[in-house]
């Protein structure tokens, strides 16, 4: 009886072993509560960029990887440009912010 509770302890070990580090980070994958975390960022860049009068948010899209927010797509100018850059940074949460823009 000893040798199969010793066993399954044993088999229970290794599967929270498992489970706790297929979870973990590394540098080129986010781990489950940073993917929940850029999720809300990207929410919210999105939600301000749209609130914002001078961009057109459906031009601009926004990816978020490890509290760095990606901007890409296109601008009319250098000031919405800008302007774009600076509500992104304002957010809660952004670490920084990556300019993938282009002017049309």
């Amino acid at each position: 009886m000893r040798n199969i509770t010793r066993k399954l302890l044993s088999l229970a070990g290794a599967l929270l072993m498992a489970t706790a580090l297929g979870c973990a980070s590394t540098a080129k994958q986010e781990g489950t509560g940073e993917y929940v975390d850029d999720t809300v960022i990207t929410g919210k860049v999105k939600a301000a960029i749209l609130q914002e009068p001078t961009l057109k948010s459906a031009e601009i899209n926004v990816e978020t990887f490890k509290g760095t927010v990606q901007l890409s797509g296109f601008v009319s100018s250098v000031a919405a440009e800008k302007t774009a850059m600076t509500v992104a940074r304002n957010i809660e949460g952004v670490r920084s912010v990556k300019n993938d823009m282009r002017l049309k």
